[in-house]
């Protein structure tokens, strides 16, 4: 029983052709994920980084702060 080695060399060819589509489609991939993180920054920088504090959110973070006040003097053994 006797093998064409041109089965081998087609069968060769065709795998290295498959695995050059694969990668080829995984670098695109790549390539367009970069982008799109490089536009996340893009947008990210150029937004306005300071945030507005509302009255709500400022009075709770007093109210936060107290309890915490309040726990760290429970902690050491304070009486309030």
């Amino acid at each position: 029983m006797t093998i064409d080695p041109n089965l081998y060399i087609t069968l060769s060819v065709s795998g290295l052709a498959g695995l050059a589509m694969v990668t080829a489609a995984g670098l695109s991939g790549w390539r367009g994920w970069l982008e799109l993180k490089r536009r996340e920054l893009d947008r990210r920088d150029t937004a306005d980084t300071t945030p507005v504090a509302s009255a709500g959110s400022r009075i709770e973070i007093a109210d936060l702060k107290e309890r915490i006040r309040k726990l760290e003097a429970i902690a050491a053994g304070v009486d309030l």
